[in-house]
């Protein structure tokens, strides 16, 4: 650990009330090391990080779904899934001679000493958390800087992890081509884009592959239109899935006390009960 990772320590330790041992995670650790013993499990041993690659990005989304759903006895056990997960990477790493937990830990909590100037460093505390944004940012610029001076230079949207959500993606990518001045001069500019992107998709052969790439610029110009409104585009359309999930339901509940099946209702019928769980809603 860095001496600036040790000083923070020393005075977070001095604090009233901070945390101290936490048995816990050394008894899970050791659980994930005999799971991998040769007598141990025959499924966590052959597991690679490859293989188990899709267990880490479900488990978060379902942390995420108890947190929305202020589940928090549901998000105890879902946030225990995901560290499961790091614990089972880390040990998967360890055997292979790699690195260790403690290398993730120990990373991780100098990179948040290092990216926290305003909390542990000289610079002055951050007014909201928009000042804290930049801040990251401007240390993480730094962070890309020094390491360019030690390998190829990295491009300005290298650090997006192309594995994200295609929505947040585009809205990371769009923050960043912006900050470097690739900018609309107003949101009414933004919304001409977006007619204009409209347009080049409805000249597109229908079910054409170029219709398809141009309906892809076409929600990236609305992505746009939401990072200029501080609206997250990812957020927003979680929330209109849950709100047209709900009012879907409440449609299922509706048809079944008249006795019917959505499937077998017409356009009118569904848009009548579509009309009645939505203004069930507003009351």
């Amino acid at each position: 650990m860095s001496q600036n990772a040790d000083r923070v320590d020393a005075e977070n330790a001095a604090r009233p009330g901070a945390p101290t041992t936490h048995p816990e995670f050394d008894r899970l650790v050791r659980t994930m090391w005999r799971l991998r013993q040769p007598d141990g499990c025959p499924w966590d041993r052959e597991q690679t990080h490859r293989s188990i690659t899709k267990h880490l990005v479900e488990e978060a989304y379902e942390a995420v779904e108890a947190i929305e759903a202020n589940d928090r006895e549901h998000l105890v056990e879902e946030l225990g899934d995901v560290l499961e997960q790091v614990v089972l990477h880390a040990q998967i790493a360890a055997d292979e001679g790699a690195f260790t937990i403690d290398d993730v830990v120990r990373g991780l909590n100098e990179k948040l000493v290092r990216r926290h100037p305003h909390v542990f460093g000289e610079h002055a505390a951050a007014g909201d958390g928009g000042e804290v944004q930049d801040i990251w940012d401007d240390v993480k610029a730094a962070e890309r800087t020094a390491q360019g001076e030690k390998d190829a230079p990295q491009g300005l949207l290298d650090s997006v992890p192309r594995s994200l959500p295609a929505l947040m993606q585009a809205q990371k990518i769009s923050k960043r081509a912006a900050k470097a001045g690739f900018e609309w001069d107003t949101i009414a500019d933004i919304w001409d884009k977006v007619a204009e992107e409209r347009a080049e998709f409805e000249r597109e052969e229908l079910g054409s592959d170029a219709r398809s790439l141009e309906f892809g610029d076409l929600l990236f110009a609305l992505v746009n239109v939401a990072r200029r409104e501080g609206i997250d585009a990812e957020e927003a359309l979680a929330a209109s899935n849950r709100k047209f999930r709900a009012r879907w339901s409440r449609m299922e509940e509706l048809a079944r006390a008249r006795g019917v099946e959505l499937g077998g209702l017409d356009a009118t019928r569904l848009n009548e009960l579509w009309d009645h769980a939505k203004a069930e809603e507003k009351r």
